[in-house]
């Protein structure tokens, strides 16, 4: 059962086969051209990027929650040669810039879902440490501190939190008695994807955001083939459900919570829904290096 609001059999067949193609193309080109030394580590990131996209991906095709974790060994291998390539070419400042939470919302949001998708698959203690590693950031973040620390006891744990909104919600919910958690984990999921959507504060920099909204946000508004959509999912509710135990049967079936990676085993927490045809393009060839180019670096 397809687990995504949006998209059919045929655009989640086709989106998924597209990100696994990316993946290997993109590994072709690494492995026989030689690498421009200025856009490598960048490239190397966005090779790690299409890995998480593909996995999120095939959870909204609906795909067996046990076979997800296979992204996640080629998704660390691919971040840390881009980390190590990138020490002689990223400056200090694009390297904090690139790193820091505070600073970039992308990043805090990504380092969110990876965890949140290494403790609900339960990855091996060997790509813990080395996600560890990468996230960095010890300390920065209570919210975050804190679901790391419930499996890494050893977490320094911030003292305040690099993205109040709409992350105090979740906060919120984490620190409620436990009988109850339930209600205010689900007003945080109600409000996660519309409080993301964050207007510029100036004048705050460095604590504001970089920009206001992350850079999936609006994927799919306004046509699907070919925007690279691959859901919207509140990973870090299933992080926090995880890590502190919450009671999260008020947020089943709700468009953002991804309860089924909680439930390997089925049945599916989302709602059946009403299939609407996606329609096939007239030329599959369309997506071809071109298109493939455009999606990967933003050049649609």
């Amino acid at each position: 059962m397809i687990r995504a609001p949006l998209g059919d059999q045929v655009y989640w067949d086709e989106s998924v086969k597209f990100e696994d193609y990316a993946i290997s193309h993109m590994i072709e080109v690494l492995e026989k051209s030689p690498a421009n030394p200025s856009y490598d580590p960048q490239y190397r990131f966005e090779l790690a990027k299409e890995n998480w996209h593909c996995l999120l991906a095939r959870y909204s095709r609906g795909d067996a929650i046990s076979d997800l974790s296979a992204y996640f060994r080629p998704m660390l291998d691919a971040w840390e040669e881009s980390e190590r390539s990138g020490q002689s070419v990223w400056t200090e400042q694009q390297q904090y810039t690139r790193r820091a939470w505070a600073v970039n919302l992308d990043h805090y949001i990504v380092c969110f879902w990876l965890v949140g998708l290494a403790l609900a698959l339960e990855i091996p203690d060997d790509q813990w440490q080395r996600l560890l590693a990468l996230i960095d950031n010890e300390g920065e973040d209570e919210l975050l501190d804190r679901v790391i620390a419930s499996r890494s006891p050893g977490r320094k744990i911030g003292t305040k939190l690099c993205h109040p909104k709409p992350y105090q919600r979740l906060l919120d919910a984490v620190n409620a008695p436990k009988p109850e958690q339930a209600k205010p984990l689900l007003t945080f999921v109600r409000k996660w994807y519309v409080e993301l959507d964050r207007p510029a504060k100036p004048g705050e920099a460095p604590a504001a955001a970089m920009y206001e909204r992350p850079y999936w946000y609006i994927l799919g508004n306004k046509k699907l083939d070919d925007s690279g959509y691959f859901g919207r999912w509140c990973v870090e509710a299933v992080a926090a459900v995880k890590a502190f135990g919450i009671d999260d049967s008020l947020c089943l079936g709700h468009e953002h919570y991804p309860g089924d990676l909680l439930r390997p085993d089925g049945p599916s927490t989302h709602k059946p829904r009403e299939e609407v045809r996606t329609p096939i393009p007239e030329a599959p060839a369309s997506r071809d290096k071109t298109s493939l180019f455009a999606r990967l670096f933003g050049k649609k």
